[in-house]
């Protein structure tokens, strides 16, 4: 049985329901737990939906990449879209983000410092920031990420089981 998954989706928020329910049921015929089949598919829905929210696309051939590969005692999801120059500060963000996530050793920490933050902030900002912080603590997973030469950003997220 094939242990990846990948697929290529348009940057169409209409199509993260539809990734979810084909990483859920790639999930499901490896007799995963269901609470770690929610645990990712939450994992894999912030993912793309950040891509979307900061990808460039700009050709009609611009696509997001998922990869889901389960593996002994880990699954690794791989979230990729192109980027440009203008995305530095975006990148900036991400990094000192990820780097502050790790800064705790427990990720309850950071999730509870997140809530708190979002929920002084006016209704008006769209951009909470919780959804690297629901990725370490809810879905459990480590996070990482590289700029390709192509300008593709690729974001990992790794799952212990």
């Amino acid at each position: 049985m094939d242990k990846t998954l990948k697929i290529s989706m348009k940057p169409e928020w209409d199509e993260i329901e539809q990734m979810r329910n084909k990483y859920g049921d790639f999930m499901r015929s490896h007799t995963l737990p269901n609470d770690i089949i929610h645990a990712v598919i939450m994992v894999v829905s912030e993912l793309i939906e950040n891509a979307i929210k900061y990808g460039i696309f700009k050709r009609e051939n611009d696509f997001v990449d998922i990869s889901l590969t389960i593996e002994k005692k880990i699954i690794i999801i791989e979230v990729k879209n192109p980027i440009d120059d203008s995305a530095i500060p975006y990148l900036r963000h991400l990094d000192s983000t990820i780097q502050w996530i790790r800064g705790y050793q427990d990720p309850f920490e950071t999730y509870i410092i997140k809530l708190r933050q979002v929920s002084t902030k006016p209704q008006y900002d769209s951009e909470s920031g919780l959804g690297l912080v629901r990725i370490s603590y809810e879905g459990k997973s480590i996070l990482d990420f590289y700029v390709t030469e192509d300008n593709h950003i690729n974001v990992s997220a790794i799952y212990k089981y």
